[in-house]
């Protein structure tokens, strides 16, 4: 069973944002306001504006934010429960300043297992060059005490992970962080602030990919960063410090896709917990990944925690080989080969888990094919999955 979608967060996705008035009058859609250049009525305006812009969101020049992309600002803060929000290019770039934001040399960081794979390129990439420790958590955070350090500054958490989607307990997790005066973080891209609210269970900081359901369109790439009051200010310096900004076009967009996320949500639910079932039901799969599922590891957690699910779940095969993954996923017709996710078209790539992963050990079933389903009928998904599992073949 689905838990019922939150009804508050459905008001929220509508009436937010909706603060933009011409001549006198509201407008329905927050229209696209491009702009570089602002003028001011004088030296001393133009002073007193400066002054204000790092603590006000003022109009000052268009890299430090503009009209449309505060108004989808105004969506994701309201959804997410949380003082303010920054927006950034990419999904990557939310995460990575988050860390360059919370982390100095000496600092250690210690990041779930499941996080997103790039961001293990950017450890090692950018923490080993500045002196900056990391370690990886199992993705239930049952070693996370554990693995604590005099100099831990920050605990990065995904829940549902990337790709298997363990659940961490995140107030047990905040609570640990919090007595230890550690800083908690966590991508919430999977729960949009609509089916998980991860501020109110005690993160400090969230991150989140818009490009994912609320555009739900695949045609644009954007990140974001929603804190707590107490959070704010050192991450919002820091993304002013490094220019990070957004085209207004970009924010119209997901704030146009944004108003229809509540209807569109429930349909990739139903059919991916209907695809969910089928799949375990087959000989030829080892185990499905989706915590909607009564039987998944994750499952009360996610009861607990969440609202509803969306259209992402895993499988592995019997076949433990990486062919036979590859067959199959070459015989879909429906599901397109693509490693994004949230849009209305149904999509399947492969996870070769033994890379993805570090503090778990996946060698026994380590090619997990992910699929996101799409708006589609999922009679036809299933059919289309029935037909690739008997042509692939062992």
């Amino acid at each position: 069973m689905i838990p019922a979608f939150d009804r508050l967060g459905r008001t929220r996705l509508i009436r937010a944002g909706l603060s933009t008035h011409v001549d006198g009058g509201r407008v329905v859609n927050p229209p696209v306001i491009r702009a570089s250049t602002v003028l001011f009525d004088s030296v001393a305006h133009l002073k007193d504006i400066r002054r204000r812009r790092d603590d006000e969101r003022v109009l000052s020049y268009g890299a430090r934010g503009n009209p449309t992309a505060y108004a989808l600002e105004d969506v994701i803060t309201e959804l997410e429960g949380g003082y303010r929000t920054r927006l950034l290019p990419t999904g990557l770039a939310a995460i990575t300043q988050t860390l360059i934001a919370c982390l100095r040399p000496g600092d250690h960081v210690l990041i779930t297992d499941a996080v997103y794979e790039p961001v293990r390129h950017f450890a090692r990439q950018f923490f080993e060059r500045f002196s900056i420790a990391y370690s990886f958590y199992a993705a239930d955070g049952r070693d996370v005490e554990a693995l604590l350090r005099p100099r831990t500054r920050l605990i990065y958490a995904e829940s549902p992970g990337s790709l298997a989607y363990e659940i961490v307990d995140l107030p047990a997790l905040a609570r640990l962080a919090h007595s230890r005066g550690i800083l908690l973080a966590a991508d919430n891209t999977w729960g949009t602030g609509y089916l998980y609210r991860p501020l109110a269970l005690g993160a400090d900081i969230v991150v989140s990919a818009p490009t994912k359901y609320l555009s739900g369109h695949s045609d644009v790439v954007m990140g974001a960063v929603t804190t707590t009051q107490a959070a704010w200010e050192p991450v919002n310096r820091s993304l002013d410090a490094h220019g990070m900004t957004v085209s207004p076009d970009d924010a119209w967009l997901i704030l146009r896709g944004s108003r229809t996320l509540a209807a569109r949500l429930p349909i990739h639910a139903t059919g991916a917990l209907r695809v969910a079932r089928w799949l375990r039901a087959q000989s030829g799969v080892a185990r499905v990944f989706f915590p909607a599922l009564p039987d998944d590891a994750n499952h009360t957690l996610w009861r607990r925690d969440f609202s509803g699910t969306n259209g992402l779940l895993s499988f592995v095969l019997s076949n433990s080989s990486e062919s036979a993954a590859i067959r199959l996923i070459e015989a879909l017709r429906l599901f397109g080969i693509g490693a994004s996710w949230g849009g209305f078209e149904s999509l399947v790539t492969l996870a070769d888990m033994c890379q993805a992963r570090t503090a778990t050990d996946w060698s026994r079933h380590p090619f997990l094919i992910r699929l996101h389903v799409g708006l589609e009928d999922p009679d036809d998904l299933i059919a289309d999955l029935e037909r690739a599992l008997n042509e692939k073949g062992d």
